[in-house]
């Protein structure tokens, strides 16, 4: 009787060490790095719907690349935001998730009323709690930023400023800049790559409509779609250290699936979807 009472305290015993060490186990990193992809998620989307304003500058100098900097801004309120295809990958500590937003009129970056004809709008973005898994992250960032550039650059057009001096039959200097300055809206997200560098490659994809170009003149781009690809790094080559560069119904609960997440990944297809409205405008300096 007095063995087998020891061997139940002992496998009691057991069973609280296993609870003690699955409780220590459960943290946080994984609630926090799959919340933070919602985010990312819901900004892709709000880009996507709303819009967003972007600054680009190009120089290069004497024929050597000596500048290339892109910022964008973007602010909407927004309700109605679902979520899918929730996966973490507890060996990366990173997480993928795919947001979705039905649409119908919204007002974008501009002002403008947009018609989507009841759309659902679908983003993607991965996020990680881990600053050393974030560099491939950050480069598909960069890469969605040119994108955004390349679309602006085509649908609103661009200013360029070129200096040259030749003297005694040397050049002497030869300076390059161009400007970007718009406002770009229905964009949607054609594909995303990394190449075996790490180097990434985000392709998007818009219906333009009536679009007000870099002159102030109203073009009537209607029905025309254009598709750009945007490239961005994980590492800067010229600086000293080698560090990673810098609507509709309510689902309420969304299920988080643990797995592999291989990046870099194969580009998705395009949504079999009527593509979105979208267009671009000329913003003031």
């Amino acid at each position: 009787m007095k063995n087998v009472s020891v061997k139940v305290i002992n496998g009691l015993l057991a069973v609280m060490l296993v609870l003690m060490t699955s409780s220590a186990w459960a943290g946080n990193k994984k609630l926090m790095t799959v919340n933070a992809a919602k985010v990312l998620a819901e900004r892709a989307v709000i880009e996507s719907v709303v819009g967003l304003k972007i600054r680009a500058t190009d120089k290069v100098e004497n024929l050597v690349a000596t500048h290339m900097k892109i910022e964008a801004k973007t602010a909407a309120e927004v309700k109605g935001i679902n979520y899918s295809d929730i996966v973490y990958d507890p060996a990366k500590d990173i997480a993928k998730v795919t947001a979705e937003l039905p649409v119908d009129r919204v007002r974008n970056i501009v002002g403008g009323e947009i018609r989507y004809g009841d759309m659902v709008i679908r983003r993607v973005a991965f996020a990680s709690s881990s600053p050393d898994m974030v560099g491939p992250l950050k480069a598909l960032r960069a890469a969605e930023l040119d994108a955004y550039k390349q679309l602006a650059k085509q649908i609103v057009g661009f200013k360029l400023a070129s200096d040259t001096t030749v003297e005694n039959y040397i050049l002497q200097n030869d300076t390059v800049r161009a400007k970007v300055l718009a406002a770009i809206w229905g964009a949607e997200l054609a594909g995303y790559r990394w190449d075996n560098e790490g180097d990434a490659y985000v392709t998007l994809r818009l219906k333009t409509g009536i679009v007000e170009d870099v002159m102030g003149q109203r073009v009537d781009h209607r029905g025309e779609v254009i598709e750009v690809e945007g490239m961005g790094a994980q590492h800067d080559d010229f600086a000293n250290s080698p560090e990673s560069i810098s609507g509709g119904s309510t689902r309420v609960n969304s299920t988080i699936t643990e797995g592999n997440l291989d990046i870099p990944v194969s580009s998705p297809s395009a949504m079999d979807r009527e593509t979105a409205p979208g267009g671009g405008s000329r913003l003031q300096d």
